[in-house]
């Protein structure tokens, strides 16, 4: 169930419209401008930011309940704005645990910055823990080249939370996180997305062409892989996963309701009582569906509850932040594979809206952690190997 403080920020008329323009969206590649601007004025973009900043004060459970509601209705401007979220609810977090160096973040957001996501590189599945991009410190900051991919926001974001690696010293290389403004000189963005699905994220290209990022932008410097994860970083996995977890599971969530009321409704020739609804095959189906459903909510609201709660689960935070987005991801797709089977030839038809809920559902196995990424890091962890610890062969 949806918080009220959440629910207050996402009220159901403005939800209803979201719906209505998603196919929209999604038919002409367009970037959910609208959607936005409605985000905007009812401060879900400052959900995560203090109340003592000017924000809206929701904890992580609560954040993760919105982020749930939201994608229920319009799933692609759910995981764009996850994108911003979850760098304010990083801050947050950070801000809480006495270190107040990302205060002008938090305080940004509030008077209507917008940060997005550029760590997707080409050659790195290891994405924030290492990166293709190069860091090289300079007097006053450092400037960064390198390739960004899926950077959601690309429209209206007005900072880019950035990283690279400072290779100075090749025994000891570091990850630099930074916040570059839009005003930057030194980047391009390529209008590159055209893609399968999430198309109103409007997840263009950046190129890093030398950008110059001064020191009071710079969030990290921290040791290259598993190795440097400090609160900042961890925070970054728990706030990013989790919001993909629930944005898909949300999707989930609306493939079943519209698959249940589209099976009452559908009739055959071969059924003599009633519609689809009461054939064996379509009602096992759709229990199929429904327990994939069941396994997931409760599985995120306890790492939720447990972030928020402050509940120590040392360096297996990481196994089960990565394991709750696996196993959220991989259900969400069972649940949208099924519907189209049971949607049948009218299902591939994109008035059905089943193939837009089927091509988007898919995408969630490709947002980190991918499954081979996935399954290293609870391997390891499990097996108490460092997952730093390279394989060694012969």
């Amino acid at each position: 169930m949806t918080t009220t403080a959440a629910a207050a920020l996402l009220p159901d008329a403005m939800l209803e419209r979201f719906a209505e323009r998603a196919p929209i969206y999604d038919r002409e590649n367009q970037f959910f401008q609208e959607d936005f601007e409605e985000l905007r004025k009812t401060g879900y973009l400052a959900a995560a930011v203090p109340r003592e900043l000017g924000g809206a004060g929701l904890t992580f459970a609560e954040c993760m309940q919105g982020q749930r509601r939201l994608a229920s209705y319009a799933h692609a401007t759910a995981l764009a704005v996850n994108m911003h979220l979850y760098w304010t609810g990083v801050a947050a977090d950070v801000w809480r645990s006495g270190d107040k160096s990302l205060e002008w973040l938090l305080r940004g957001a509030v008077s209507g910055e917008v940060y997005a996501a550029g760590h997707a590189e080409r050659g790195n599945d290891i994405p924030v823990l290492l990166s293709t991009s190069k860091a090289e410190r300079v007097p006053g900051g450092y400037r960064f080249t390198g390739h960004k991919f899926f950077g959601s926001l690309t429209p209206v974001w007005t900072f880019l939370g950035i990283h690279g690696m400072d290779t100075s010293d090749p025994t000891a290389p570091r990850i630099v996180h930074a916040f570059m403004p839009r005003s930057t000189e030194g980047y391009s963005i390529k209008d590159t997305w055209d893609v399968l699905g999430m198309r109103a994220t409007a997840s263009h290209d950046t190129i890093l062409e030398g950008a110059f990022v001064p020191d009071r932008y710079i969030a990290r410097v921290v040791p290259a892989g598993f190795g440097g994860a400090d609160l900042f970083i961890l925070a970054m996995f728990a706030w990013a996963l989790g919001g993909f977890a629930n944005v898909y599971y949300g999707l989930a969530q609306h493939v079943v309701a519209k698959t249940v009321e589209s099976v009452k409704k559908k009739t055959s020739i071969g059924i003599s009582r009633g519609s689809m609804a009461y054939h064996p095959a379509v009602q096992h189906a759709v229990a199929q569906m429904v327990l994939e459903l069941e396994a997931i909510g409760p599985h995120l609201d306890r790492l939720a509850d447990d972030w928020t709660s402050g509940v120590d689960h040392g360096p297996a935070w990481a196994l089960k932040i990565v394991a709750a987005k696996h196993r959220a991801v991989e259900g969400a797709w069972k649940v949208a594979d099924t519907a189209l089977d049971l949607a049948g030839g009218f299902g591939i038809f994109a008035a059905s809206g089943m193939e837009r809920l089927f091509r988007d559902a898919r995408l969630g196995r490709i947002h980190p952690a991918n499954p081979a990424l996935t399954h290293e890091i609870v391997g390891k962890l499990t097996l108490g190997i460092s997952p730093d610890e390279q394989p060694r062969w012969g």
